[in-house]
């Protein structure tokens, strides 16, 4: 008969459990209660739920609105010429510079006449032989008429032509004087407007032809804003628009008005000139650098949403409505213009819950108001 082997109670003991903690040593109940912890947590947040974007919202409503256009333009004297020599030759003197105030009339420069004032004697010497001339052949018809029927008719005819060419010679050297005379004074330039002097391109003794300015003159007693339009809002710019100016450097405005708006865009530039007068006369450099800001349109109950609420596509231009908790998107008809906010002239009424910025929307995305 077999035996069964006795196990001592110390080694027993060993291989059976006293308490649960034998079981499941410490740290497995750490990790047991972590588990339990996100479960909890997970279904107290729902993380796999898509949480909503918050967006800035306003409620629209008509209100004054001003579109502005601004431009820089520069100070430019409404009457200004360029002053040049209609003759060649080498300046003998002139007699004005930069800053120099001239009354039309005023003489400025003069160009060497010596070789004109010898045409103009050479005329005036052949002028003198044609009346001489003339003379001569007055006295031969008188005295050939005086013979009566002693001479023929033929001679008294050829007398009588005689006379009257010395007389058409006379009228036509009497012209060549005039005309010496004339071009002789042109060797003498005079200001052609009261004004300034701007600045003096030449100096004394220098060769000028019909191509160089001599002076550039301009009446300071009316300057004007000389700038110029984009092409894109061409059609925007009217004479008579009222416009806030102001000169760099300074922080004073002055008030003017558009007087001229070029009739043609310059197809190099795509820019189209603009000038504006001011309201009071100024006294300031020709040159300046002003601000321009362009009153192109004022109402008082005009609807307007922010650029960053406009989106353009292929359809044209939209934005979001907040409706029952969704973004909506809605059709607009907006003026384009460079301004923060734009008028909205279809697409919104009053009352309507616009989304300020239309990043990141799209129709039917579920929403909620920041701070609401």
């Amino acid at each position: 008969m077999a035996t069964v082997p006795v196990v001592p109670p110390e080694v027993k003991a060993s291989y059976e459990p006293r308490h649960l903690a034998d079981w499941f040593p410490w740290w497995a109940w750490v990790g047991v209660v972590g588990l339990v912890a996100a479960i909890g947590g997970a279904f107290y947040y729902h993380p796999w739920a898509a949480s909503k974007m918050a967006v800035a919202v306003e409620t629209v409503a008509p209100g004054p609105l001003t579109r502005v256009l601004a431009v820089n333009g520069t100070v430019a004297a409404l009457k200004s010429v360029a002053v040049r020599s209609s003759v060649v030759g080498s300046l003998v003197a002139l007699n004005a510079d930069a800053g120099d105030k001239v009354t039309v009339g005023d003489v400025m420069a003069q160009v060497d006449p010596t070789l004109q004032k010898a045409v103009v004697r050479t005329a005036q010497a052949a002028l003198d032989a044609g009346v001489v001339a003339q003379a001569q052949a007055k006295a031969t018809f008188s005295r050939t008429e005086a013979l009566g029927a002693n001479v023929t008719r033929n001679t008294l005819e050829d007398a009588a032509r005689a006379m009257q060419s010395a007389d058409q010679e006379v009228g036509r050297l009497d012209a060549l004087v005039q005309q010496a005379q004339i071009a002789l004074t042109k060797y003498t330039i005079v200001a052609p407007i009261s004004g300034t002097v701007l600045t003096r391109g030449v100096d004394p003794g220098q060769l000028v032809d019909t191509t160089s300015v001599l002076f550039k003159l301009a009446d300071m007693s009316m300057l004007i804003v000389d700038t110029n339009v984009d092409e894109t809002y061409a059609t925007q710019i009217a004479k008579g628009q009222p416009a806030v100016l102001q000169f760099v450097g300074e922080t004073r405005t002055q008030t003017g008005k558009v007087i001229f708006v070029s009739p043609q865009v310059d197809v190099a530039t795509g820019g189209l000139e603009v000038k504006i007068a001011f309201d009071t006369s100024q006294v300031v450099p020709v040159g300046l650098t002003v601000t321009a800001n362009v009153i192109v349109d004022k109402q008082t109950a005009a609807i307007s949403a922010p650029r960053a609420a406009i989106v353009t596509g292929a359809t044209g231009a939209a934005v979001f409505l907040l409706k029952d908790g969704v973004a909506r998107r809605q059709a607009v008809t907006v003026v384009d213009w460079p301004a923060d906010r734009l008028e909205v002239t279809s697409g919104l009424a009053a009352g309507d819950v616009l989304i300020l910025d239309s990043n990141g929307l799209k129709d039917g995305l579920a929403v909620t108001v920041k701070g609401g």
